[in-house]
């Protein structure tokens, strides 16, 4: 036997008899705190002070990616904040991310040995895979079974405690499971969530199936990477997909009517309406009132039933889709997808024609019992 399909051996044999990941080594956070803190596009001199700033303000759930490009910056600023915060290590879960151009399944003991260092640490909390996607050179295609197994061997040498993915679409994820026979199943999954992109039954799978949800750009449009206004397809009128203008979440009519209502701000609104389905937020800020301001979502703005139903009704839209860039389809079978835009117009069609129908019955009747 080779020494690489040993150790996949030893490893899946080691998860065996649970179906959760249940770290081998470093003992520490032993579930993934829901309010965490992201590092997407945290950059600049102060990028260390914020993410101390962070821990000292109560997070215990610092996210970041080797595609960030600031490991080095952020390793320091754990290491800070856990000195002024009195905390040792394994109080806090640190998350990073594999890129696609390491899913070489001999390039990832590589992967994960850089971001270690980079960031000062001797082990992650998670280990995610960032896209199911895998880039040479100029070139990328869909690629992540190979690289899942890869990743699993590092669950036996205590530089992870666990491992998952991020942006896969269903059936991705049905492949992924599958490929180790369900035994090696993701921790967690991270993917883009917030009211104009609320895909419930999705998270309710997970959930049905022992897989954290983590929800990046939980704000929306008012990250910085996307504009503050955008295009969304919707069904309108007589079941039309059209072409909606939407403003940025956070200045949404119906958010800020919850916030008044709520005495709370529109950004703990958003971040408290994810906390409340059970999913994980890690937002990002660089001002301390803002920082301590999302900190407090979870305790501080407690949302009712009816405001839950009113966000329901916001457009459909999704901010991060590189399917173009990369040459491959990306989120298949999700809500916001063409696919399914077009499933709902036939079905919505359908409805109207039975309703025509009916009613057209019912004069009749009307017109017999006359």
């Amino acid at each position: 036997m080779k020494p690489q399909s040993l150790l996949f051996a030893l490893a899946t044999l080691a998860y065996a008899a649970v179906e959760q990941q249940i770290p081998l080594f470093s003992p520490g956070v032993q579930d993934i705190p829901r309010n965490g803190f992201g590092t997407w596009n945290l950059k600049g001199d102060n990028t260390s002070d914020v993410v101390s700033a962070a821990i000292q303000a109560g997070y215990r759930h610092i996210d970041g990616a080797t595609a960030y490009g600031n490991h080095v910056a952020v390793g320091e600023g754990i290491k800070d904040g856990l000195k002024k915060a009195g905390l040792k290590r394994e109080e806090l879960w640190v998350t990073s991310k594999l890129w696609n151009d390491h899913h070489k399944p001999s390039l990832v003991p590589d992967a994960i040995n850089d971001t270690l260092h980079e960031l000062g640490l001797d082990y992650l909390d998670l280990y995610l895979m960032h896209w199911p996607v895998a880039q040479e050179g100029k070139s990328s295609h869909e690629e992540f079974v190979d690289t899942w197994r890869a990743m699993s061997l590092l669950l036996a040498t205590g530089t992870v405690r666990h491992i998952g993915v991020c942006n896969f679409s269903p059936a991705q994820l049905d492949t992924l499971i599958a490929s180790t026979g369900g035994l090696v199943k993701p921790y967690a999954h991270q993917f883009e969530l917030h009211p104009y992109l609320p895909q419930s039954e999705f998270i309710e799978w997970h959930h049905e199936h022992g897989i954290a949800v983590t929800a990046y750009s939980p704000l929306a449009n008012s990250n910085p990477t996307y504009d503050g206004k955008s295009i969304a397809s919707n069904l309108g009128v007589h079941n039309i997909i059209t072409q909606e203008v939407v403003p940025p979440l956070l200045q949404n009519d119906v958010v800020l009517a919850i916030a008044k209502k709520r005495d709370c701000t529109p950004a703990q609104v958003a971040l408290a309406w994810n906390l409340q389905r059970d999913v994980i937020v890690i937002p990002k800020s660089v001002q301390a009132s803002r920082i301590a301001e999302n900190f407090a979502s979870e305790k501080e703005c407690i949302l009712k039933p009816k405001d839950i139903e009113a966000l329901k009704y916001l457009p459909v839209k999704r901010y991060n889709n590189p399917s173009k860039d990369y040459g491959v389809k990306l989120f298949q079978g999700l809500e916001d997808s063409d696919v399914n835009l077009e499933v709902k117009k036939h079905v919505l069609n359908g409805l109207e024609a039975l309703r025509v129908k009916a009613a057209a019955f019912k004069a009749q009747l009307e017109e017999w019992a006359a």
